[in-house]
């Protein structure tokens, strides 16, 4: 072997991929959101089932917040914005924020 040629590194299959982070998405409560608004948002953006929204809701409703789920940050902030946009355009002030799993 030529001593001037270096060996080449390891290959980049050998490195150990971590797995992405995880966010919490909570949906806060407000004096003006109709829970039917929340229960469709979390059945339509969500795909939430019926029993599970309602759930969910009701959380919202009664300890100020409710954990709709967790994703990757791309997902979790994709469907925060989907649910500010679906608010908006129905007059509701509803808020959803992300936090770390």
């Amino acid at each position: 072997m030529d001593p001037k040629i270096k060996e080449k590194p390891a290959s980049k299959t050998d490195e150990k991929f971590k797995e992405p982070d995880e966010y919490k998405v909570i949906l806060l409560n407000d004096h003006y959101t109709t829970m039917e608004f929340v229960v469709a948002v979390l059945m339509e953006i969500f795909h939430k089932n019926a029993a599970d929204a309602n759930r969910i809701m009701l959380d919202v409703h009664r300890k100020g917040k409710g954990i709709v789920g967790v994703y990757t940050w791309d997902i979790a902030a994709t469907k925060t914005e989907q649910v500010h946009l679906a608010a908006r355009a129905h007059e509701y002030p509803l808020r959803c924020i992300v936090e770390p799993a």
